[in-house]
């Protein structure tokens, strides 16, 4: 099979000295260390009456970053491996993304929230929104995995970073939602940006012309490897930025209990939608973290265990038929989606955030307290007369305001994708690891394979 030349040797070192370059200066210019990360930290104590070290965020949310920072590297990486000749482009152009990414975000999202005296101040928290913003790039990144050059990457992670942190802010600072797990921020905008920009890039052709898009044991074998740290570490995800204390603990509860349920359903509708009754390990892989991003949205607030219970069992349902029956009628309109990111973020994330403008639009002081009402869900200042049945209107306001950022910036950002000059890889090189990487030729691995077990004999 020939290989298309699609000239890296220049394109991507360009693109990545620029931008890293470009990274130096905005930082030197703007970011600075917040309060809590300067040494005049025992100032500020006695300034602001705090008496334990401990008080410092640092302490409440470094674990739960490190979570965080796992599933982005790790859990999303290795979930990418699943195909069976392009597991290096799988967790090698996350790892590119998500390092350029995280540097953007820090400085988008510290314009819209910790912009002052000129300066961008940073702590732990932002490092936590940092990883999250660029979640909603690794979302979008599954739906044209294997089929676009890591300049093209690059790109759309500079467009979609500067569009999350917009919609954020539209969405948390102006219409002042409660999204702790971002079934709106993250997995609803990331989903459908990603797919809208794989339906701008359609390939009409690539089924034909390519057989390459399948997994084999050993690759689908290292995807659950990504799907079991994504699993174990959502809590911490949806938990991370919640208020200390008894929300960010519900927050843990809830999602715990809604991938437990999201698992149990993605096994028993895998099993009862084949033929033979056997399972299907891509529905593994994926559906049975739809639990998690259901529950980003209403994390916090009190949807009680059961209902936790009950959000899981549902996603499971929808995300795992949504493999089986929706994923082929997409193909079949020119939208291509090698992750299924529509079923396992797309209508889960929308469904998350429909869960918590109910549950918001249902909040009362006799669940909350009268206090605990105004806490939660902020309701001082200029918000103060905001009622919970209003809440839930702006709520679902934030779903809608979402997919519109989403299919407007994705259709946008697609458009200048397609020029043809980003080195995309042709229709029979898509899935491909060889056309970006160096790649161990089979033949010459078995031969060395033989090679060291004749010397070990020997010796």
């Amino acid at each position: 099979m020939m290989i298309k030349n699609t000239n890296m040797r220049w394109r991507l070192p360009l693109i990545c000295f620029v931008w890293e370059i470009a990274m130096i200066v905005l930082f030197g210019v703007f970011v600075r260390y917040n309060d809590e990360a300067d040494p005049h930290w025992p100032e500020y104590m006695k300034k602001n009456n705090l008496t334990l070290d401990i008080e410092n965020d640092f302490y409440f949310r470094y674990p739960s970053f490190q979570d965080v920072h796992v599933m982005i590297f790790v859990g999303f990486g290795f979930l990418m491996t699943f195909l069976q000749r392009y597991g290096f482009g799988g967790v090698g152009f996350n790892f590119l993304m998500a390092s350029f990414g995280i540097q953007w975000a820090i400085l988008m999202q510290g314009w819209f929230h910790t912009f002052y005296e000129g300066k961008i101040h940073i702590g732990v928290e932002s490092l936590i929104n940092a990883d999250f913003c660029v979640g909603s790039v690794a979302i979008a990144f599954g739906g044209l995995l294997g089929t676009i050059s890591p300049v093209q990457l690059m790109l759309m992670t500079l467009f979609q970073v500067t569009l999350f942190a917009v919609n954020e802010w539209i969405l948390l600072d102006i219409l002042h939602v409660v999204d702790a797990g971002g079934s709106m921020t993250i997995h609803t905008f990331g989903a459908y940006f990603g797919l809208t920009v794989s339906w701008i890039l359609n390939r009409p052709k690539l089924a034909r012309n390519n057989d390459k898009e399948g997994s084999a044991y050993n690759s689908d074998l290292f995807s659950m490897i990504g799907t079991l740290f994504l699993w174990m570490y959502w809590p911490s995800f949806n938990s991370a930025i919640s208020n200390h204390g008894d929300a960010q603990l519900r927050a843990v509860i809830n999602t715990y209990l809604s991938l437990a349920a999201s698992v149990l359903t993605t096994f028993a509708i895998s099993s009862a939608v084949n033929k033979k009754g056997k399972i299907e390990m891509v529905f593994i892989q994926n559906a049975t973290l739809a639990g998690g991003v259901a529950m980003g949205t209403a994390a916090e607030m009190m949807v009680t265990p059961y209902g936790s219970v009950i959000v899981g069992f549902c996603v499971g349902i929808v995300s795992t038929l949504g493999f089986k029956y929706l994923t082929p009628l997409l193909a079949k309109i020119r939208l291509h989606d090698t992750c299924g990111i529509h079923n396992l973020h797309g209508m889960p994330g929308i469904i998350g955030g429909i869960v918590g403008a109910v549950t918001a639009a249902c909040a009362s002081e006799g669940v909350y307290g009268a206090e605990g009402l105004k806490k939660f869900f902020k309701f001082e200042g200029e918000y103060a007369n905001r009622t919970p049945s209003m809440q839930g209107g702006y709520q679902a306001a934030g779903i809608c305001v979402s997919l519109a950022f989403a299919f407007v910036g994705g259709t946008l950002v697609g458009c200048f994708l397609k020029l043809p000059f980003w080195g995309d890889p042709t229709d029979e090189n898509c899935f491909d690891d060889a056309v970006y990487w160096e790649v161990p030729d089979e033949e010459e691995e078995v031969g060395n394979h033989y090679a060291t077990t004749d010397a070990a004999k020997q010796v």
